[in-house]
């Protein structure tokens, strides 16, 4: 195997851990902590509706419409455009990722509608995973979808990572900060979530449709003053500064009905990774720290880690970096952060890295992530295209098209931030357990 192909197959083996629609079924069997109300005891024989919203919503409703499909009296997918549509019993709607449009304002209002309906004495499964904060939009009263959309945009090009963008986003919209939970009236309400933010924080994942928020409005305000100063939508502001947006109180005693569990995340892609490694003989180690931050800054620092290790081995990263656009090229954090990686490796011939978002998809692009090593530089020259000139640019994306780089996986039905891998050597791996 070449060293991108043998990254290339670590890679799937971290994607396999985090599938979402085997968490899943490992989450109906019950594998929480015997010191908790057993999932089948919480239910007992209780009617469901469940609402399934994210890039692994469909892989997700479909393990339990397999389980449970003759108590479900409702059932919606609420997922991103060529993404898995789940069972046929379900309904469907597609929306707007990573940017919401009418499409996303309508998801959230069927959201909404459903959950109402379901009785006290019924039950509301969620079944939630990255993206659907941007899928589930419906503006609070008085603010124009347009708003929300310029102020995501504006903060994920002025480089916000996940927790303020979704600080902000929480105080927006009549689904997230607990406000789906409230509208249900049901006795018990069950949230399995595959988390794609740092630290699988509750408020943060999907922007907390069904957990109290722990971040006020006046905390939105001061995330959009910092990145974004007077480029704030003034109906954005005035909403925030009302009184009208502050999210439920974390206090009321309706949030004790929920119970929420993480059944996939980022370090479940990771540790499988190392642990076929090791099989085969290779060496890991992780990083010294989570992905966070600019990208570039990331690669630096991975890059200078990986080389004062001796010897062939693999050093792992997960968490989801950012990039603050200032030129006009096209491409994704992980794309810029592999750029930044070829620059740093320049004639070395014993290190490469692939850098991957776990969803297969990498900033509005077709591709994933990409590949780099000592001779990417080379390669592109020969190609036409300069790698400080794309990174200066923010053109990543352009950069690996022409020389070859790019990691094209299509969606993977996961989600669990991104996953950097640096090989060091030939690693020797081979996909053949046998091996």
């Amino acid at each position: 195997m070449t060293r991108r192909e043998e990254l290339e197959a670590l890679l799937a083996v971290g994607l396999a851990a985090a599938d979402p629609e085997a968490a899943t079924q490992r989450w109906l069997a019950d594998a929480a902590s015997p010191l908790e109300e057993p999932l089948d005891e919480r239910l007992g024989d209780r009617r469901l509706t469940v609402v399934a919203a994210g890039k692994a919503a469909g892989p997700m409703a479909r393990a339990v419409a397999r389980e449970w499909g003759d108590r479900i009296d409702r059932g919606l997918v609420v997922t991103r455009d060529g993404h898995d549509p789940g069972p046929d019993s379900f309904s469907r709607c597609y929306a707007g990722h990573p940017l919401p449009d009418e499409r996303s304002a309508a998801a959230g209002d069927e959201v909404l509608r459903l959950a109402a309906g379901v009785p006290f004495e019924a039950a509301l499964i969620v079944l939630l995973s990255g993206g659907a904060s941007a899928l589930l939009t419906t503006p609070a009263a008085g603010l124009a979808l347009a708003e929300i959309r310029a102020v995501s945009d504006a903060l994920m090009r002025a480089g916000a990572g996940i927790e303020e963008l979704n600080a902000v986003r929480r105080c927006l919209t009549r689904v997230s900060g607990g406000r789906l939970a409230l509208s249900c009236q049901a006795e018990v309400i069950e949230v399995a979530a595959i988390s794609d933010v740092p630290g699988d924080v509750l408020a943060t994942l999907g922007s907390g449709p069904c957990a109290p928020a722990t971040t006020s409005a006046a905390d939105a305000v001061e995330v959009l003053v910092r990145r974004l100063g007077d480029g704030t939508p003034p109906a954005v502001l005035a909403h925030l500064r009302s009184g009208l947006a502050e999210p439920p109180d974390a206090a009321s005693d309706r949030f004790a009905r929920v119970r929420h569990e993480i059944i996939a995340n980022n370090e479940d892609a990771l540790a499988a990774i190392e642990a076929v490694a090791a099989a085969r003989g290779i060496a890991t180690w992780r990083a010294a720290a989570p992905l966070s931050g600019e990208a570039r800054e990331c690669a630096q620092a991975l890059v200078d880690q990986a080389r004062q290790r001796g010897g062939p081995g693999l050093l792992l990263a997960g968490g989801e970096t950012t990039v603050t656009v200032r030129g006009e090229g096209r491409g994704g954090r992980n794309q810029e952060l592999a750029l930044a990686a070829a620059c740093a490796l320049a004639g070395d011939p014993e290190l490469s890295i692939l850098a991957a978002g776990s969803d297969g998809t990498d900033g509005p692009t077709d591709a994933a992530g990409a590949f780099a090593d000592g001779g990417s530089l080379e390669r592109g020259r020969m190609a036409g295209v300069d790698a400080r000139g794309c990174l200066a640019e923010n053109d990543a994306h352009r950069f690996f098209a022409a020389e070859g780089g790019l990691l094209r996986t299509g969606p993977t039905g996961t989600n669990v931030m991104d996953l950097v891998l640096i090989g060091r050597g030939a690693l020797g791996f081979t996909a053949d357990p046998d091996r």
